[in-house]
């Protein structure tokens, strides 16, 4: 199983929002509380905390694949990772859907609102599709 053993975290990077969730033993993610983006260094920064504080050894990124957009968004996550000096294995993984299965997640909570819970459950379904759990 991929990751196994070793803490792995997802981001679903987003213009608002960063998505983030995490699986220290590859059988199981869990979702962190999202990073509110104000600028790129500011959300950089906190990703970096993040990931040191988990103390990750690899990510994966959610990027829609096949469609024309696949070149520019590796593009963009590329400058961002290089914004939070991560230097560790990157993987991409197909954010297909993500999305909207993270919506569907939350809609029996009557607190729902876009306050980055949906964010972080949609980078937790791109790493359970990751680790094929």
């Amino acid at each position: 199983m991929k990751g196994e053993g070793v803490p792995v975290a997802a981001i679903d990077l987003g213009l608002k929002r960063i998505g983030l969730a995490i699986s220290m033993d590859g059988s199981m993610a869990t979702p962190l509380p999202a990073v509110e983006r104000k600028n790129r260094n500011q959300a950089s920064a906190a990703v970096r905390e993040v990931l040191k504080e988990w103390g990750v050894k690899s990510v994966v990124i959610g990027i829609p694949m096949g469609g024309s957009s696949e070149a520019e968004m590796r593009r963009r996550v590329a400058h961002f990772m290089n914004l939070v000096d991560y230097d560790a294995p990157l993987h991409y993984q197909d954010e297909s859907d993500s999305s909207l299965e993270a919506e569907a997640l939350m809609r029996g909570d009557i607190r729902y609102k876009r306050d980055g819970r949906v964010d972080s459950l949609s980078a937790m379904i791109i790493l359970q599709r990751y680790l094929g759990v």
